[in-house]
């Protein structure tokens, strides 16, 4: 393959990096929440759960464990010095409002356009698309972090959604095990690639246009 993809600590270093000072994040349930363990010393960014929490720091340590302490994945978390607990519904006027600086979140699918499919593959039993449609919509930035191709080997960036949609032109950034790409009005362009992958070979992959980076 001459590259090596980046493991999941790896890619949630790479979304942390991008989280910039005093910028006001939700972690989306899955992997996006693993960002928050690597987020760089020094720099203040307000972690927001949809459960009520406000000021989320990184997972504790083995054995300090609080289980009455969880974040939206239900994975104990830490809190920051000033951190709230709030009620559910006044967490999501934060979602809703504006408030919110960057959504990072899952996908099963995102379309050259933005729009984003994230919640129902239509063979499981999920209910209802839940607090990630409020978020694509009222997050100013909505960010995805995720595999490149699926356990088949096909790829999640699309020219249209076959899945059911979160949100439609919501997406602008698109961070992966191969790199990370912006969607611009031009289309996808490449920000970075892991070592010994070029803009060429990601166009393969994806099956769609890929410009390089600036």
């Amino acid at each position: 393959m001459g590259y090596t993809l980046l493991g999941r600590d790896a890619l949630a270093a790479r979304v942390a990096r991008d989280l910039e000072e005093g910028m006001v994040v939700n972690l989306g349930v899955g992997m996006p929440t693993l960002a928050g363990n690597h987020i760089p010393p020094g720099r203040e960014v307000l972690l927001q759960s949809e459960n009520g929490l406000i000021g989320m720091g990184p997972a504790p340590a083995p054995g300090k464990e609080d289980y009455d302490l969880i974040n939206a994945s239900k994975h104990p978390v830490t809190l920051r010095k000033g951190a709230a607990i709030v009620h559910h519904a006044d967490s999501f006027g934060i979602m809703r409002g504006g408030h919110l600086d960057v959504a990072v979140l899952g996908a099963f699918e995102v379309s050259i356009e933005g729009d984003l499919a994230n919640w129902s593959t239509g063979e499981d039993t999920i209910p209802a698309v839940g607090g990630a449609m409020d978020l694509a919509a009222g997050a100013k930035q909505t960010w995805v972090m995720m595999n490149l191709l699926t356990s088949g080997g096909k790829s999640k960036i699309v020219l249209r959604c076959s899945f059911p949609l979160t949100g439609l032109k919501c997406v602008t950034r698109i961070y992966t095990d191969h790199g990370t790409l912006a969607l611009t009005a031009e289309g996808l362009r490449v920000i970075d690639l892991v070592d010994g992958l070029d803009a060429a070979q990601l166009q393969e992959l994806i099956g769609l246009p890929v410009s390089a980076a600036a």
